[in-house]
């Protein structure tokens, strides 16, 4: 699938589509988690593990991409969803520099005693490797990823450099979420400004993702195994799932610096040893 110059346009629709999607599911969801009468019903197929709106990100994509290009693009676009022909040297960036930023943020902030220790899940090692794979599937990475990474991505690289694509996709895949903040249990926080605060954690999340994504040839699969292995980091050092401020600032600062580091070596052009 060849992506024109001027075919980022289309990313715009990608965003409106996928936000279309998952709002229509999460807003009613909010509604009636504040008390808005809806039919039974609706509000317990809203409030359980079958609504689909987490799925947003990746109908767009493969919606967009039938349009565009037919079974045939589905297809490819699946393909790279499975792609695994990578350096394997590159797991070590997918599975453990997501544990050290995130996982290490919220140690840290423990350390300095801004939250409290919990182990409920460090503790079970047979309990946290099989989450692994649960939160892969279920958990937003599978959902999102063929959107994010698979289809916005390439079409804002068409356009931008890879750093202004990686803030631009950050601020949209922050912004998404906002429904769930009024969603008790759907999110990392209830709190405005902790949701406010997270704009600068995702979009600095959101150059690592490029980091990778762009030095792995544009593996879907990579995407997806980054931000499994981001969400799992994020649970085993905070079972809760619920961010705080100041915890929030550890994780923006970590990030912060790896960010730096990233561009500084690999460049703010691409991202990456080689064009794309």
């Amino acid at each position: 699938m060849t992506i024109g110059v001027n075919d980022y346009k289309r990313v715009g629709l990608f965003f409106l589509v996928a936000y279309a999607f998952t709002w229509v599911f999460w807003i009613p969801n909010a509604l009636a988690a504040r008390g808005v009468a809806l039919p039974t019903g609706v509000a317990d197929f809203l409030a359980g593990p079958l609504n689909p709106a987490a799925f947003g990100p990746s109908f767009s994509a493969f919606l967009l991409t039938f349009i565009q290009y037919g079974g045939r693009g589905v297809l490819q676009l699946l393909k790279r969803g499975i792609d695994f022909r990578f350096q394997k040297i590159w797991l070590v960036a997918i599975l453990f520099l997501p544990f050290v930023l995130f996982g290490g943020s919220i140690w840290a902030s423990i350390l300095a005693g801004v939250r409290l220790m919990d182990l409920s899940v460090v503790s079970n090692p047979p309990f946290a490797l099989i989450a692994f794979l649960v939160i892969l599937f279920t958990a937003g990475p599978l959902q999102e990823e063929f959107g994010w990474r698979g289809y916005a991505l390439p079409h804002l690289q068409a356009r931008f450099n890879a750093l202004t694509s990686s803030i631009i996709l950050g601020f949209f895949w922050w912004l998404w979420h906002l429904p769930a903040v009024f969603i008790p249990g759907r999110f990392m926080t209830n709190d405005l400004v902790v949701f406010l605060s997270l704009s600068v954690v995702i979009t600095l999340a959101s150059i690592l993702f490029t980091w990778v994504y762009n030095n792995i040839g544009g593996s879907i699969l990579a995407a997806i195994l980054t931000h499994a292995s981001m969400n799992w980091s994020i649970w085993l050092a905070m079972p809760s799932m619920k961010l705080d401020l100041p915890t929030s600032g550890f994780m923006a600062g970590f990030l912060a610096i790896a960010a730096l580091i990233i561009i500084k070596i690999w460049g703010a052009a691409h991202l990456s040893r080689e064009q794309r």
